[in-house]
């Protein structure tokens, strides 16, 4: 029987919010060929002679703001996560966090989890949604450093789960919640963005995956689940289905873009601003694409758009928190994972067969 070890993996978060450190993780991720994909020589002079001298500064400034007393908000959240799948799980299966970048690393979790002599892999990316700069960028590097070993375990990869009906079904607890509570006139999904480019890159070979990069792909259509676009369409018209919402009462954008190349559309910044132009008083934003808050949402969102909001004559600006360490997201991560270990399914058959026949 194969032994099972687990390793969450979200992007992650300097050491701390001093400006060396922020330096460092902004350095490695930014020279990431999956988020930068333009030739080495030209990331390295925009990366380390452009971007991280100036950027990290004011990212330091933004760090320092949402600093929990225990760390970094995406690391306190993944270990809250990572403690309560791990005790779902038991002992048998070693349950491991990893950041993409900076720490705790993926080597190191990797390296944990060989340690404890499993031979069966999962890796679970903190991203619903693929995308080559997340998902892509996990799985390449696993990838290298386990090719390394003299023994390669069976790794599995969970690439995407933008439509799981339980992940679904979390967000809509939290913006149901919200909209009881706040009564918005709109209510916003604001996606993380990417470039048009890394659309358009996924139709190299024979495969094409996104046939037209500028389009809306507003029917989110399920042959198109590894365009990113399309499946952050698709997130939205399932939980506005089950929110009941009618069409005109919600919209889809994508935020936090760097750089003057074209990324997908629509821009938040720009939907928030004729939101409320239109009339908009009280706007509800909503982020599937982020299942634990950090910058983005909390100073991007929560500060950022609120005051944008507000210039163009909105009044009334929430956000939804994210699943962070939920109970019920715990609870739908590891039924998740638990789904991809075929001795957990077999004991629970084996369990559902002997309640039957006791009664």
């Amino acid at each position: 029987m194969k032994k099972t070890g687990v390793l969450l993996v979200n992007l992650g978060t300097p050491d701390s919010y001093k400006r060396k450190d922020v330096a460092r993780y902004l350095g490695e991720f930014l020279m990431d060929g999956r988020v930068i994909d333009v030739p080495a020589i030209l990331r390295f002079i925009l990366v380390r002679l452009i971007i991280v001298p100036f950027r990290s500064i004011k990212v330091a400034k933004e760090y320092k703001k949402l600093w929990l007393e225990e760390g970094s908000p995406l690391l306190v959240y993944g270990k809250g996560l990572q403690k309560k799948v791990q005790e779902k799980f038991g002992k048998d299966i070693p349950v491991v966090l990893a950041m993409r970048y900076q720490n705790p690393s993926i080597e190191a979790g990797l390296d944990e989890l060989r340690k404890q002599g499993v031979n069966r892999i999962i890796i679970f990316p903190l991203f619903p949604q693929y995308a080559s700069a997340t998902v892509g960028s996990v799985a390449e590097k696993v990838m290298k450093l386990v090719s390394s070993w003299n023994v390669i375990p069976d790794v599995q990869f969970i690439n995407s789960y933008h439509e799981d009906s339980r992940y679904i079904q979390n967000f809509v607890d939290k913006i149901r919640a919200d909209i009881e509570k706040h009564q918005p006139d709109h209510l916003l999904f604001s996606y993380h963005g990417i470039p048009e480019r890394h659309l358009r890159n996924m139709n190299k070979g024979t495969v094409r995956y996104c046939d037209n990069p500028t389009c809306p792909c507003s029917e989110g259509l399920p042959e198109n689940n590894y365009c990113y676009r399309s499946a952050c369409f698709q997130t939205t018209n399932l939980i506005v289905e089950k929110l009941n919402l009618p069409i005109d009462k919600y919209s889809t954008s994508f935020q936090s873009r760097l750089g003057s190349d074209p990324w997908i559309k629509p821009y938040t910044d720009e939907t928030i601003e004729e939101l409320g132009k239109k009339g908009v008083k009280n706007l509800l934003v909503t982020s599937p694409s982020f299942v634990a808050d950090c910058l983005e949402t909390t100073l991007e969102i929560g500060e950022e758009y609120m005051e944008l909001f507000e210039e163009h004559g909105g009044e009334t600006f929430n956000f939804t928190e994210s699943l962070n360490d939920d109970d019920a997201w715990a609870q739908t991560v590891y039924e998740m994972i638990s789904e991809m270990i075929p001795e957990n399914n077999a004991t629970k058959e084996n369990i559902t067969t002997n309640e039957r026949t006791a009664v």
